[in-house]
Protein backbone atom coordinates (compact mmCIF):
# COMPACT_ATOMS: atom_id res chain seq x y z
CA UNK A 1 0.00 0.00 0.00
CA UNK A 2 1.99 3.12 -1.44
CA UNK A 3 0.87 6.55 -1.70
CA UNK A 4 -0.94 5.95 -5.02
CA UNK A 5 -3.26 3.55 -2.84
CA UNK A 6 -3.44 6.68 -0.21
CA UNK A 7 -4.44 8.38 -3.40
CA UNK A 8 -7.15 6.83 -5.64
CA UNK A 9 -8.94 5.22 -2.86
CA UNK A 10 -12.42 7.06 -2.85
CA UNK A 11 -12.51 8.18 0.46
CA UNK A 12 -10.50 11.24 2.46
CA UNK A 13 -7.45 11.62 5.18
CA UNK A 14 -6.55 7.95 5.23
CA UNK A 15 -4.00 7.88 8.25
CA UNK A 16 -2.75 4.24 8.40
CA UNK A 17 -3.26 0.79 6.47
CA UNK A 18 -2.91 -2.17 8.06
CA UNK A 19 -2.91 -6.12 7.01
CA UNK A 20 -5.62 -7.98 8.27
CA UNK A 21 -6.73 -11.32 7.88
CA UNK A 22 -9.07 -11.70 5.08
CA UNK A 23 -9.44 -15.62 4.01
CA UNK A 24 -7.24 -17.02 1.41
CA UNK A 25 -8.49 -15.48 -1.81
CA UNK A 26 -7.80 -11.62 -0.99
CA UNK A 27 -5.72 -9.20 0.49
CA UNK A 28 -7.23 -7.26 3.42
CA UNK A 29 -6.49 -3.99 4.69
CA UNK A 30 -8.05 -1.90 7.60
CA UNK A 31 -8.16 1.29 6.13
CA UNK A 32 -8.39 3.84 9.16
CA UNK A 33 -9.25 8.00 8.22
CA UNK A 34 -9.87 11.03 10.15
CA UNK A 35 -13.86 10.23 10.01
CA UNK A 36 -14.43 6.63 10.32
CA UNK A 37 -12.66 2.63 9.57
CA UNK A 38 -13.10 0.91 6.16
CA UNK A 39 -12.51 -2.68 5.07
CA UNK A 40 -10.12 -2.85 1.97
CA UNK A 41 -9.98 -6.19 -0.02
CA UNK A 42 -7.50 -6.58 -2.59
CA UNK A 43 -7.31 -9.32 -5.96
CA UNK A 44 -3.69 -9.21 -7.16
CA UNK A 45 -3.57 -8.65 -11.00
CA UNK A 46 -7.07 -8.86 -11.61
CA UNK A 47 -9.33 -6.42 -13.12
CA UNK A 48 -12.39 -5.01 -10.93
CA UNK A 49 -15.08 -7.52 -12.81
CA UNK A 50 -13.47 -9.97 -10.15
CA UNK A 51 -15.32 -8.37 -7.28
CA UNK A 52 -18.89 -7.96 -9.63
CA UNK A 53 -20.55 -11.01 -8.19
CA UNK A 54 -19.97 -10.46 -4.40
CA UNK A 55 -21.13 -6.39 -4.79
CA UNK A 56 -24.15 -7.93 -6.64
CA UNK A 57 -24.53 -11.02 -3.82
CA UNK A 58 -23.80 -8.26 -1.00
CA UNK A 59 -26.64 -5.54 -2.54
CA UNK A 60 -29.42 -8.47 -3.16
CA UNK A 61 -28.77 -9.52 0.67
CA UNK A 62 -29.13 -6.41 1.61
CA UNK A 63 -32.64 -5.96 -0.09
CA UNK A 64 -33.63 -8.91 1.25
CA UNK A 65 -33.01 -7.29 4.65
CA UNK A 66 -29.82 -9.19 5.05
CA UNK A 67 -27.74 -6.91 7.67
CA UNK A 68 -24.43 -6.95 5.31
CA UNK A 69 -21.29 -4.17 4.52
CA UNK A 70 -22.25 -1.71 2.72
CA UNK A 71 -20.12 -1.00 -0.82
CA UNK A 72 -17.68 1.92 -0.32
CA UNK A 73 -16.23 1.76 -4.01
CA UNK A 74 -14.02 -0.69 -6.17
CA UNK A 75 -11.88 -0.41 -9.01
CA UNK A 76 -8.54 -1.11 -10.07
CA UNK A 77 -5.42 0.57 -9.03
CA UNK A 78 -1.54 -0.36 -10.71
CA UNK A 79 -3.11 -3.45 -11.90
CA UNK A 80 -5.01 -5.09 -8.88
CA UNK A 81 -8.54 -4.82 -8.18
CA UNK A 82 -10.03 -3.80 -4.80
CA UNK A 83 -13.16 -3.53 -2.98
CA UNK A 84 -13.64 -0.78 -0.14
CA UNK A 85 -16.48 -1.80 1.81
CA UNK A 86 -18.08 -0.53 5.26
CA UNK A 87 -16.43 -1.62 8.41
CA UNK A 88 -18.29 -3.61 10.80
CA UNK A 89 -17.94 -3.23 14.32
CA UNK A 90 -17.69 -6.88 15.88
CA UNK A 91 -19.74 -7.91 19.03
CA UNK A 92 -21.20 -10.39 20.35
CA UNK A 93 -24.94 -12.00 19.29
CA UNK A 94 -27.28 -15.05 19.61
CA UNK A 95 -26.78 -18.04 17.14
CA UNK A 96 -30.78 -18.35 16.74
CA UNK A 97 -31.06 -14.48 15.64
CA UNK A 98 -28.11 -16.23 12.88
CA UNK A 99 -30.40 -19.03 12.11
CA UNK A 100 -33.39 -16.98 11.57
CA UNK A 101 -31.53 -14.42 9.10
CA UNK A 102 -30.09 -17.12 7.18
CA UNK A 103 -33.52 -18.78 6.33
CA UNK A 104 -35.10 -15.72 5.90
CA UNK A 105 -32.51 -15.08 2.48
CA UNK A 106 -33.03 -18.45 1.42
CA UNK A 107 -37.09 -17.33 1.50
CA UNK A 108 -35.83 -14.80 -1.58
CA UNK A 109 -37.24 -17.03 -4.58
CA UNK A 110 -35.71 -16.02 -8.25
CA UNK A 111 -38.77 -14.54 -9.67
CA UNK A 112 -38.54 -17.00 -12.84
CA UNK A 113 -37.42 -20.05 -11.29
CA UNK A 114 -34.43 -20.35 -12.43
CA UNK A 115 -31.39 -21.90 -10.53
CA UNK A 116 -27.97 -19.77 -11.29
CA UNK A 117 -27.03 -16.10 -11.15
CA UNK A 118 -26.27 -13.42 -14.09
CA UNK A 119 -22.87 -13.07 -13.16
CA UNK A 120 -20.32 -15.69 -12.91
CA UNK A 121 -18.10 -16.57 -9.25
CA UNK A 122 -14.57 -15.51 -9.52
CA UNK A 123 -12.55 -17.70 -7.31
CA UNK A 124 -8.96 -17.14 -6.81
CA UNK A 125 -8.32 -20.95 -8.10
CA UNK A 126 -11.52 -21.77 -9.80
CA UNK A 127 -14.38 -19.69 -11.65
CA UNK A 128 -18.39 -21.47 -12.90
CA UNK A 129 -20.34 -19.24 -15.49
CA UNK A 130 -23.27 -19.53 -13.18
CA UNK A 131 -25.60 -19.67 -16.29
CA UNK A 132 -29.55 -19.78 -15.79
CA UNK A 133 -31.02 -23.37 -15.88
CA UNK A 134 -34.24 -24.81 -14.75
CA UNK A 135 -32.13 -27.88 -13.05
CA UNK A 136 -30.74 -27.60 -9.56
CA UNK A 137 -29.06 -30.93 -10.40
CA UNK A 138 -27.69 -29.73 -13.85
CA UNK A 139 -26.19 -27.01 -12.41
CA UNK A 140 -24.74 -28.43 -8.85
CA UNK A 141 -23.40 -31.91 -10.54
CA UNK A 142 -22.91 -30.87 -14.18
CA UNK A 143 -21.83 -27.23 -13.80
CA UNK A 144 -19.66 -27.39 -10.57
CA UNK A 145 -19.11 -31.37 -9.44
CA UNK A 146 -18.00 -32.76 -12.41
CA UNK A 147 -15.62 -29.34 -12.86
CA UNK A 148 -14.36 -30.60 -9.62
CA UNK A 149 -13.62 -33.98 -10.63
CA UNK A 150 -11.70 -33.31 -13.88
CA UNK A 151 -9.66 -30.54 -11.71
CA UNK A 152 -8.34 -33.08 -9.15
CA UNK A 153 -7.22 -36.03 -11.71
CA UNK A 154 -5.72 -33.06 -13.96
CA UNK A 155 -4.34 -32.19 -10.41
CA UNK A 156 -3.01 -35.66 -9.56
CA UNK A 157 -5.19 -35.69 -6.56
CA UNK A 158 -7.60 -38.14 -7.59
CA UNK A 159 -6.44 -41.49 -9.68
CA UNK A 160 -8.87 -43.89 -11.33
CA UNK A 161 -9.77 -45.34 -8.05
CA UNK A 162 -11.27 -42.41 -6.38
CA UNK A 163 -12.69 -41.69 -10.24
CA UNK A 164 -14.84 -44.78 -9.69
CA UNK A 165 -15.87 -44.13 -6.28
CA UNK A 166 -17.16 -40.05 -7.80
CA UNK A 167 -18.79 -42.15 -10.46
CA UNK A 168 -20.91 -44.14 -7.90
CA UNK A 169 -21.63 -41.25 -5.47
CA UNK A 170 -22.83 -39.08 -8.54
CA UNK A 171 -25.34 -41.42 -9.90
CA UNK A 172 -26.74 -41.04 -5.59
CA UNK A 173 -27.00 -37.68 -5.70
CA UNK A 174 -28.50 -37.61 -9.67
CA UNK A 175 -31.13 -39.99 -8.44
CA UNK A 176 -31.69 -38.04 -5.31
CA UNK A 177 -31.80 -34.53 -6.45
CA UNK A 178 -33.80 -35.59 -9.33
CA UNK A 179 -36.46 -36.83 -6.56
CA UNK A 180 -36.47 -33.81 -4.36
CA UNK A 181 -38.33 -30.63 -5.87
CA UNK A 182 -35.72 -27.91 -5.37
CA UNK A 183 -36.34 -24.11 -5.26
CA UNK A 184 -34.08 -21.45 -5.99
CA UNK A 185 -33.22 -19.65 -2.93
CA UNK A 186 -30.86 -16.53 -2.79
CA UNK A 187 -27.66 -18.19 -1.60
CA UNK A 188 -25.07 -17.32 0.10
CA UNK A 189 -22.37 -19.37 -1.72
CA UNK A 190 -19.86 -19.67 0.94
CA UNK A 191 -21.78 -20.23 4.45
CA UNK A 192 -18.83 -21.07 6.84
CA UNK A 193 -18.06 -19.81 10.64
CA UNK A 194 -15.95 -16.99 9.02
CA UNK A 195 -18.01 -15.53 7.06
CA UNK A 196 -20.64 -14.15 9.57
CA UNK A 197 -20.19 -12.04 12.43
CA UNK A 198 -21.88 -10.09 15.47
CA UNK A 199 -22.43 -6.48 15.30
CA UNK A 200 -21.55 -4.59 18.04
CA UNK A 201 -25.18 -4.56 18.76
CA UNK A 202 -26.05 -7.94 18.89
CA UNK A 203 -27.36 -8.33 15.16
CA UNK A 204 -25.91 -10.74 13.21
CA UNK A 205 -24.51 -10.08 9.47
CA UNK A 206 -23.25 -11.82 6.48
CA UNK A 207 -20.04 -11.23 4.39
CA UNK A 208 -18.17 -12.58 1.25
CA UNK A 209 -20.97 -14.27 -0.51
CA UNK A 210 -20.26 -16.46 -3.54
CA UNK A 211 -24.01 -15.48 -4.26
CA UNK A 212 -26.03 -17.47 -6.76
CA UNK A 213 -30.08 -19.03 -6.60
CA UNK A 214 -29.93 -22.54 -5.30
CA UNK A 215 -31.58 -25.34 -2.85
CA UNK A 216 -31.11 -24.16 0.05
CA UNK A 217 -29.52 -27.26 1.21
CA UNK A 218 -25.94 -25.88 0.20
CA UNK A 219 -25.91 -23.38 2.22
CA UNK A 220 -26.40 -25.55 5.29
CA UNK A 221 -23.64 -27.88 3.70
CA UNK A 222 -21.41 -25.33 4.33
CA UNK A 223 -22.23 -24.81 7.44
CA UNK A 224 -21.49 -28.16 8.52
CA UNK A 225 -17.91 -28.86 7.15
CA UNK A 226 -16.11 -26.31 10.20
CA UNK A 227 -18.21 -25.75 12.90
CA UNK A 228 -19.56 -22.32 14.05
CA UNK A 229 -22.58 -23.25 14.09
CA UNK A 230 -24.95 -24.38 16.82
CA UNK A 231 -28.21 -26.29 17.38
CA UNK A 232 -29.96 -22.97 18.18
CA UNK A 233 -29.07 -22.19 14.59
CA UNK A 234 -30.20 -25.10 13.07
CA UNK A 235 -33.34 -25.18 15.28
CA UNK A 236 -34.45 -21.49 14.75
CA UNK A 237 -33.92 -21.76 10.84
CA UNK A 238 -35.81 -24.78 11.24
CA UNK A 239 -39.19 -22.75 12.93
CA UNK A 240 -38.71 -20.19 10.25
CA UNK A 241 -38.38 -22.36 7.03
CA UNK A 242 -38.58 -25.99 8.00
CA UNK A 243 -36.95 -28.54 5.93
CA UNK A 244 -38.07 -31.55 4.95
CA UNK A 245 -37.69 -34.97 6.53
CA UNK A 246 -34.84 -36.45 4.53
CA UNK A 247 -32.81 -32.97 3.93
CA UNK A 248 -29.90 -34.08 5.80
CA UNK A 249 -29.17 -37.20 3.56
CA UNK A 250 -28.50 -34.57 0.83
CA UNK A 251 -26.88 -32.01 2.73
CA UNK A 252 -23.85 -34.45 3.11
CA UNK A 253 -23.67 -33.87 -1.32
CA UNK A 254 -22.94 -29.84 -0.44
CA UNK A 255 -20.50 -31.04 2.76
CA UNK A 256 -18.60 -32.90 -0.20
CA UNK A 257 -18.65 -30.23 -2.13
CA UNK A 258 -16.69 -27.92 0.12
CA UNK A 259 -14.21 -30.53 0.87
CA UNK A 260 -13.48 -31.03 -2.69
CA UNK A 261 -12.92 -27.29 -2.53
CA UNK A 262 -10.89 -27.41 0.20
CA UNK A 263 -8.97 -30.74 -1.45
CA UNK A 264 -8.30 -28.97 -4.50
CA UNK A 265 -6.91 -25.70 -3.22
CA UNK A 266 -5.08 -26.93 -0.44
CA UNK A 267 -4.27 -30.66 -1.22
CA UNK A 268 -3.78 -34.11 0.01
CA UNK A 269 -4.56 -33.21 3.98
CA UNK A 270 -8.33 -33.03 3.04
CA UNK A 271 -8.15 -36.29 1.19
CA UNK A 272 -9.62 -38.38 4.66
CA UNK A 273 -12.45 -36.17 4.95
CA UNK A 274 -13.73 -36.46 1.17
CA UNK A 275 -13.21 -40.21 1.16
CA UNK A 276 -14.89 -40.40 4.41
CA UNK A 277 -17.64 -38.13 3.12
CA UNK A 278 -18.40 -40.07 0.01
CA UNK A 279 -18.09 -43.10 1.66
CA UNK A 280 -21.51 -41.87 4.06
CA UNK A 281 -23.34 -40.98 1.08
CA UNK A 282 -22.93 -44.68 -0.25
CA UNK A 283 -24.04 -45.98 2.64
CA UNK A 284 -27.13 -43.66 3.10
Amino acid sequence: MNDLWKKELPVENIKKITPVTGGDVNDAYLIETAVEPYFLLVQPRRSEDFYAAEIAGLDAMKKAGITAPGVVGYGQIEGDAYLLLEYLEEGTGSQSDLGEMVANMHLEHQKDGQFGFHLPHEGGDFSFDNTWTDSWSELFINERMDQFKERLAEQGLWGEADLEVYDKVRRIMKDKLDEHESEPSLLHGDLWAGNYMFLSDGRPALFDPSPFYGDREFDLGATTVFGGFTDDFYDAYEKTYPLSDDAWERIRFYKLYLLMVHLMKFGSVYAPSVNRTMDEIMKT
